[in-house]
């Protein structure tokens, strides 16, 4: 496999949008673009993409993240208001990234840089000071989901499974659709069946995902975001033992694409497949919490 550095030097953006950018591929839903995509909304059918947050999540004991803690600070028994009114009250405690969430470009850097040249020590303990989830705004537009998994008549790949470049085009083929520039792309492994299936333990570690050749169709096509329904985006184990995370390196830090990880995307494909529209209105906007480096979201998906 190539080295992650020659990619990313390959299809770096850096400078593309000025040397101040901090939203990358963002950019490319232009306002144009933007209105283009109100008009796939013909029907009003809507789904959410996003897994429940609670205590049952993802996530494994004693990894980076932990599951959401949900707790109440008043039930409405406590004390009665003027009137008889009574008021419930609850807290959240959370990794901004446990559940269905986005890769800011301050997520990943290498050799001490982050998207656009940014020097990597703007990244403390106290936050990101350039490139955070609130740089990246509102996130909207035109979407495409791929079928994957369908595509190679499976419910779920294989873990380790790695989806090439020519897959991503024989599914848009088989969908009879085709990415556009400026759009966000959905794809779909069926990996969130094992979470539904089996928990954390049979969802997290390794995983059906994009390889790193996939890097250069996405920048080729001109694609805005990508996002799937495993907990990495790309294959693991990695396709070679000594480039840790090789498409996030390439996809954030040289793309600056922010990546969308654990959507469930099952009623969306079943309905796709249904109506044969694999192209809708995606609005996935980040949680603006400041200096953060990703982001929880609700994404929903609108035919």
């Amino acid at each position: 496999m190539e080295d992650y550095r020659i990619v990313g030097a390959r299809l770096s953006n850096w400078g593309r949008w000025g040397e101040r950018d901090q939203r990358g591929t963002l950019n490319l839903i232009t306002p144009q673009r933007l209105g283009a995509a109100a008009a796939l909304v013909r029907h009003g059918r809507s789904f959410d993409l996003s897994i429940e947050l609670g205590k049952d999540g993802p996530q494994l004991p004693g990894g980076m993240r932990i599951n959401p803690i949900h707790f109440m600070t008043a039930t409405g028994h406590e004390a009665d208001r003027p009137g008889g009114v009574r008021i419930a009250d609850d807290y959240l405690i959370l990794p901004l990234q446990a559940g269905t969430q986005w890769d800011g470009l301050s997520h990943i850097h290498y050799d001490g840089k982050l998207y656009n040249g940014y020097d990597a020590s703007l990244v403390t303990v106290a936050g990101a000071a350039v490139n955070s989830v609130n740089a990246l705004g509102g996130i909207a537009g035109a979407a495409v989901l791929l079928d994957i998994a369908r595509l190679k008549g499976v419910a779920a790949l294989d873990d380790g499974f790695v989806i090439t470049p020519a897959d991503l085009t024989a599914a848009e083929q088989a969908q009879g659709v085709r990415v556009e520039p400026g759009d966000i792309v959905l794809i779909r492994t069926g990996q969130l069946l094992r979470f539904r299936s089996g928990g954390a333990p049979a969802y997290a570690g390794d995983e059906p995902g994009i390889g790193l050749a996939c890097c250069g169709w996405l920048h080729d096509r001109d694609v805005a975001a990508v996002a799937s329904d495993n907990h990495g985006i790309e294959v693991l184990p990695g396709e070679d033992p000594a480039q840790f995370l090789p498409v996030h390196c390439v996809l954030i830090r040289d793309l600056g694409m922010p990546l969308g990880e654990i959507w469930d995307l099952e009623a969306l494909a079943d309905d796709c497949a249904r109506d044969g529209v694999w192209r809708f209105f995606l609005a996935a906007p980040v949680l603006k919490v400041a200096g953060a480096v990703g982001s929880p979201v609700t994404p929903l998906a609108i035919k």
